[in-house]
């Protein structure tokens, strides 16, 4: 079966991208660069903790990244959250839900596992108590989702 990697277009920053990125998570390493005779990178490839990206300086463009393509992080606890809302919200956006744009203009989520045990509750008013507070935050606060639970089976 063919590999499917994503293909990010980046003005002229990729060597910029892929060194931000490799920075922030595990595992992660730049691959090869093919260069044009100014030197400056033309194309590349690099993997964030396991998994290989393709990118390309293809020059200003109109086709901007947008939310309709998200990369999503399970994270396992709240320091994971924070390590990856702090790291990449560096010279972004921060939107809502655990959603931000990083300072490329790609966009992320942000997901601690517990949310999604929480939205999953058998209690309807615990999930949607979860799902309330969710809607309320920028970074996600596991704490205060489970207190938002707890206050709903009381």
């Amino acid at each position: 079966m063919p590999a499917i990697t994503p293909c990010l277009w980046f003005d002229d920053n990729l060597e910029e991208a892929a060194a931000f990125y490799t920075g922030i998570f595990p595992n992660s390493s730049v691959g090869h660069l093919a260069r044009l005779p100014n030197g400056d990178a033309l194309a590349g490839e690099f993997a964030l903790d396991g998994l290989t990206f393709q990118g390309i300086n293809g020059g200003p463009t109109h086709a901007h990244f947008t939310e309709a393509v998200s990369f999503s992080i399970s994270c396992a606890d709240q320091a994971e959250v924070d390590h990856y809302w702090h790291s990449l919200l560096d010279g972004g956006t921060a939107s809502m839900c655990g959603w931000l744009k990083d300072r490329f203009g790609l966009s992320w989520q942000i997901v601690p596992r517990r949310l999604m045990e929480l939205l999953s509750d058998p209690d309807p008013a615990r999930a949607q108590a979860a799902q309330a507070a969710m809607l309320g935050m920028q970074k996600i606060v596991v704490a205060d989702l489970e207190a938002a639970a707890e206050g709903a089976s009381v």
